[in-house]
């Protein structure tokens, strides 16, 4: 039987009368790439947050490794949310006044914990940017940046990478080179990641697509195309409310 990295069932959340997930049940597994996609407005991104315990519920429940979030402290959520999970933005959210290799090593700092060189230099090395260590920000193209965001968020070695639109403010080739190494960060790490994007080609790097409307589920597509999500994501267009 295939591991769950996190799971959410009956998973709602609202903001006054604004209902963002309407019942969301969903698995994710250990070691595998998920896309959610869906129309602007559908919930991918409130998903998101309340699966990486960013936001809290409404209500229904979210577990990470068999650990239910919903039901922890401030304090313990945080702890958690340090050590098991990675979050990558399409804002890079790199500090400008450090260098890569410090900006990688933030969320140690924030736990309390001295990084080692070694082990900044390793996670750069995974994205392919351990001779970009001393170079700030403003010295890095967007993409290197986001790949030092990657190393950043892969610094702990968490359970679950989340991206919210990692690629959406990189050109083409550039998200092209950003996707292949989440894609083999799977492939050759088994890192459970989850992506939001609004994008049929980065999701066909992903092993499934996940689809909201309206914060449901509305079906999913297994080793995906570029082709079939765009033709899927054509007939959610017309879907009723």
């Amino acid at each position: 039987m295939t591991e769950t990295s996190v799971r959410v069932s009956s998973l709602r959340r609202a903001y006054g009368d604004v209902v963002a997930l309407d019942g969301v049940d969903l698995a994710f597994a250990a070691g595998t790439f998920t896309a959610v996609m869906g129309p602007s407005g559908s919930g991918k991104s409130t998903l998101l947050s309340c699966a990486a315990g960013l936001d809290r519920p409404t209500s229904g429940s979210v577990a990470l490794d068999g650990v239910e979030l919903t039901g922890l402290t401030e304090r313990r959520l945080t702890l958690l949310r340090r050590e098991r999970i990675g979050f990558v933005f399409q804002a890079f959210n790199l500090l400008p006044s450090l260098t890569a290799a410090q900006n990688v090593g933030l969320p140690l700092r924030l736990a309390g914990r001295r990084p080692s060189r070694t082990a900044v230099l390793e996670a750069l090395a995974r994205v392919g940017l351990a001779e970009r260590a001393g170079h700030r920000p403003h010295q890095l193209s967007g993409g290197q940046q986001q790949r030092v965001a990657l190393a950043r968020a892969l610094i702990t070695r968490p359970t679950v990478l989340f991206g919210d639109e990692p690629t959406g403010a990189l050109d083409t080739a550039t998200s092209r080179d950003v996707l292949v190494m989440l894609r083999e960060l799977v492939d050759r790490e088994a890192q459970t990641t989850v992506m939001v994007t609004h994008d049929p080609v980065a999701a066909s790097y992903a092993d499934r697509v996940v689809f909201l409307v309206d914060g449901r589920v509305h079906g999913e597509l297994p080793a995906p195309s570029a082709e079939r999500v765009a033709a899927h994501l054509a007939g959610l267009e017309r879907v009723p409310c």
